[in-house]
């Protein structure tokens, strides 16, 4: 299990599941990673691109420990939730939990949640199925969440969205455990949010900040090391393509001007790693 310190906080990676994406000319996620492309990164082998040139994905929670805050970035897909094209009929059946324990973290000890955003596999385990019914599944925990990107997927979002809304966000919003947050919420001494929109409307990256050391989660304002190397590649799913390419060379620009651990929070293992200047753009060294 993956940890970092930074100062006096410490991250651990608590993975669902590990997803190998092997090019089709009909990918939906990043379509210009052709394996000629990708070649012409050696820095992506062997941790990030496999050895037929099929891009490595994880789909895992962040736990983060500062002093008196034990905070989860993103919640995955969750357990028993049925997602097109992501899971079966029945939804997933992973140990998430027993990973949880495993780390030594317990559900109950939990003291909030941070979704960078609301897609399928970064609120699943907001909530689990008990006795037929969705209940939150951290219950002591607050909810940090956006509102605004809560009102845009309730609004604009299709029927597949609005189901993700209704039984991994709703059941915490009954039991009145969310704080409607803003994009720059600080929600420790040590840690805040910073807007990383463009993927999504109300999209968040967490900031921590300890002892002189930095470290930044990125949510899926990158998705993939990739990007570094061509920040314009834009999964069909970021929302406004053209704003969330800006906001990572944005993003990028910062981290490669200080000495700030980058966090990916669909980067294989090792996960994390600093941001190189390379030529015009950038490269993620581990």
């Amino acid at each position: 299990m993956l940890s970092w310190q930074v100062g006096a906080v410490k991250i651990t990676r608590v993975v669902e599941m590990q997803m190998p994406i092997p090019y089709s000319p009909d990918t939906v996620f990043l379509k210009e990673a052709t394996p000629a492309e990708l070649r012409k990164l050696p820095w992506l082998y062997p941790h990030f691109v496999g050895e037929n040139d099929e891009l490595l994905l994880s789909i895992h929670a962040l736990l983060v420990e500062a002093p008196g805050l034990r905070l989860v970035v993103d919640t995955c897909v969750g357990n028993d939730k049925p997602r097109a094209g992501m899971t079966g009929p029945g939804g997933l059946q992973t140990r998430f939990l027993a990973s949880l324990a495993e780390a030594g973290w317990d559900r109950d000890g939990v003291d909030a949640v941070v979704c960078t955003h609301m897609h399928v596999d970064h609120v699943g385990w907001n909530t689990m199925l008990v006795d037929g019914a969705w209940v939150p599944t951290f219950p002591n925990a607050r909810y940090l969440l956006g509102r605004a990107e809560f009102d845009h997927w309730m609004g604009e979002g299709d029927d597949a969205q609005k189901q993700i809304l209704a039984d991994s966000v709703q059941p915490v919003l009954d039991a009145g455990l969310v704080d409607w947050v803003p994009l720059d919420h600080a929600i420790s001494q040590e840690i805040r949010l910073t807007p990383t929109i463009g993927h999504t409307p109300g999209h968040v990256s967490v900031v921590i900040e300890s002892q002189g050391e930095k470290a930044v989660i990125t949510g899926d304002m990158s998705h993939h090391p990739c990007q570094l190397a061509h920040p314009h590649w834009s999964p069909s799913f970021d929302s406004d393509p053209k704003a969330a390419a800006a906001t990572r060379a944005r993003m990028f620009a910062e981290w490669a001007d200080e000495p700030t651990l980058v966090i990916g929070t669909h980067y294989a293992g090792p996960t994390a790693g600093r941001v190189r200047r390379d030529g015009a753009a950038f490269r993620f060294e581990v």
